[in-house]
């Protein structure tokens, strides 16, 4: 069955097979990737590294990632998106199916960076999404995209405890690489290529300046909580940053065909989602962190939960996102992607402040319930700030568009968890546990009060920043930034 939208015709019948593939894409990276979280410590002991070279396994990833999404995501739209996404998803199967068999640490890192390079095909899939599916069908599968990085986060917690624990480390990939497979072939076999190709010269250039700017930063947010924030090593690390990043506007300015257009990463709306997104990363990651805590750590200081029991109370959560995303999708022409991005921020930012206050009081089950909560209004954000992004920058640059918000999102992500890190670092009590040599450091309640309480800032923020979007869809109507204008779709 076929549609027309303003002469435009989608197939409805294709639409459907290919929600399947983008919406089962999340499942398995958030199964690869967070059951690595609990094998660290394997790994670690395997290779006698000390934790500070273990972190690497996943600071690799997230360098090579970050660089190769905005690459990869203007190769997308000079050559075509289905291409560029096979050749992504095809990175990160072989890097999976590679990390189980390391027999080194170096190995195990050069099959990391491997599988970094497939980080792009997240932005590659938000715009074949927007490109080849009716603009009705959009939010609701971004929303769909959405629920299920929460719901692969917690089957993959307790899953990955579960295999590390009974067949080790090795097996959270070798268990990880027969779905990589078959999602491959299912991508090769049910997508189409993308309509829209804005062919020309790779901006080799930028490509470099954007190394140059990304890699440095991300290596000293990583290090400075061991080394320390205002170590020489972490100051000279953030000033080349600077320095590429200057050098990396300054060049793109005068490209002929920039890697990164300055005037769409710029323009309102864009600019206005990609901080949002890197702000939005930044307070999850420090929530997540806290709850870790708060939920692993032995009474009086937490609930003494194993990661197995931690990742089964995090169910709600997902059950919740998994059901608000896709409804929020659908309601979304109609209500307007501004008024739902708001209200999800001042959700968030209401349940961090109570957080904030009451964390370490609150009953078990008063626990999920506030981070449900919390996780509910974050959703809502989420798809909305992608939905905005995606309605607002012309389909021929839209690989490079949501490439450079995941660059955004990989900022805010890898910033998070090291200033959780300090702050749990600065605000903690000895304690002193049968049986273990040494003293534990236990974050005490001014940490939590800490990190809930600068994430509900963020999320106010987010809310105010909110009011700023020019609206892309209302009253069951949706409006596409057209390359030589705007258009509006009727969806009622």
């Amino acid at each position: 069955m076929e549609v027309t939208r303003n002469g435009e015709t989608y197939d409805l019948s294709y639409a459907k097979k290919a929600t399947l593939v983008v919406v089962l894409l999340p499942l398995l990276v958030m199964y690869t990737e967070a059951m690595l979280t609990p094998a660290l410590p394997t790994i670690q002991k395997e290779f006698a590294i000390n934790p500070n070279d273990v972190s690497w396994v996943l600071t690799i990833y997230l360098l090579v990632g970050t660089v190769s999404a905005a690459i990869l995501g203007k190769l997308g739209d000079m050559y075509g998106k289905k291409k560029m996404f096979l050749v992504a998803l095809g990175f990160y199967t072989v890097g999976v199916i590679l990390n189980g068999f390391a027999p080194s640490f170096q190995w195990l890192l050069f099959s990391r960076a491997i599988q970094g390079l497939g980080m792009a095909i997240f932005p590659l899939a938000f715009s074949l999404v927007r490109e080849e599916f009716p603009p009705e069908m959009v939010p609701q599968v971004q929303g769909l995209i959405s629920a299920m990085f929460g719901v692969g986060m917690v089957i993959a917690l307790p899953l990955g405890a579960y295999v590390t624990q009974h067949w080790g480390w090795r097996w959270t990939y070798h268990s990880a690489a027969p779905f990589a497979i078959i999602m491959f072939f299912l991508a090769w076999k049910v997508l189409k290529e993308s309509r829209y190709i804005n062919p020309g010269k790779l901006d080799w250039q930028g490509a470099f300046f954007l190394v140059w700017a990304v890699v440095p930063a991300l290596v000293a947010v990583t290090r400075a909580p061991n080394v320390g924030w205002t170590a020489r090593e972490t100051l000279v690390l953030f000033a080349v940053s600077i320095v590429g990043a200057l050098l990396l506007v300054l060049w793109e300015k005068r490209a002929e065909n920039p890697l990164i257009p300055l005037d769409i990463v710029s323009s309102r709306n864009p600019a206005i989602v990609n901080l949002g997104i890197m702000f939005a990363a930044f307070g999850i990651s420090m929530m997540s962190q806290a709850n870790t805590y708060i939920f692993q750590m032995k009474p009086p200081y937490g609930f003494g939960k194993t990661i197995l029991e931690s990742g089964l109370l995090m169910t709600p959560m997902a059950g919740v996102m998994l059901i608000i995303a896709p409804l929020a999708g659908k309601l979304m022409p109609k209500i307007g992607a501004k008024p739902l991005a708001i209200t999800g921020a001042l959700i968030a930012s209401s349940g961090l402040a109570i957080l904030s206050k009451y964390a370490t009081t609150l009953s078990l089950w008063q626990f999920v319930g506030m981070i449900t909560y919390v996780g509910a209004g974050i959703t809502l954000m989420n798809i909305s700030f992608i939905n905005v992004l995606v309605f607002s920058v012309p389909p021929k640059v839209m690989g490079v568009a949501t490439g450079a918000n995941s660059l955004f999102r990989n900022f805010g992500s890898t910033w998070g968890p090291a200033i959780a890190g300090t702050v749990m670092s600065t605000y903690y009590i000895l304690v002193h546990i049968p049986g273990v040599p040494v003293p534990l450091k236990i974050p005490t309640t001014k940490a939590y009060e800490v990190l809930f309480g600068t994430s509900a800032g963020i999320y106010l923020f987010l809310a105010i920043l909110s009011l700023a979007i020019v609206e892309v869809m209302k009253g069951g109507k949706i409006r596409e930034v057209e390359n030589g204008g705007e258009k509006e779709v009727e969806v009622a």
